[in-house]
């Protein structure tokens, strides 16, 4: 068994005991950097009432804090199945060097976790969306940005 496999074969053992135990869906994802888990997380998103509690949000948030930083470069990222769009979202701004996954989104769609009205959504015009987004408030949260583009002692990312 190759090490890729090896943490591969851990991030499904999470999706299988958040299965088990209830947790929330059959998702799991490990973080690893160096030949080192440094994040776990299983789907916990029936159990925590938290729809963003998916598998790699819950590994993300674990290395972060484990490794004590906001993003994950060097890092390799093993999930289950292939990231959700919010988790895909999630993972770029961690900036791993690489995601593996097992399932595909395909797979995902076939047990009633089926993501494509959310890809259409982000490709459709603001007005055209499912959900209404009003436009409100932009001259005032613009001195805020502003706020932000002068602040010397910013930390980028």
């Amino acid at each position: 068994m190759t090490r890729e496999e090896k943490f591969m074969q851990e991030a499904i053992v999470l999706s299988q005991n958040g299965i088990t135990q209830n947790d929330g869906g059959p998702f799991g994802c490990v973080i690893v950097k160096d030949d080192k888990i440094v994040g776990r997380g299983s789907n916990t998103v029936t159990s925590s009432n938290d729809p963003t509690a998916h598998a790699e949000i819950v590994a993300i948030r674990d290395a972060c804090k484990n490794l004590g930083t906001f993003q994950l470069e060097g890092c390799e990222v093993y999930t289950s199945c292939e990231p959700c769009p919010m988790c895909l979202g999630a993972i770029y701004w961690a900036r791993p060097k690489i995601i593996y996954f097992a399932n595909t989104r395909q797979d995902a769609a076939n047990i009633g976790f089926d993501d494509s009205m959310i890809y259409d959504e982000i490709s459709a015009a603001i007005c055209d969306r499912k959900i209404p987004a009003i436009h409100l408030g932009r001259e005032e949260a613009l001195k805020v940005f502003i706020n932000w583009k002068n602040k010397t002692d910013k930390t980028l990312y």
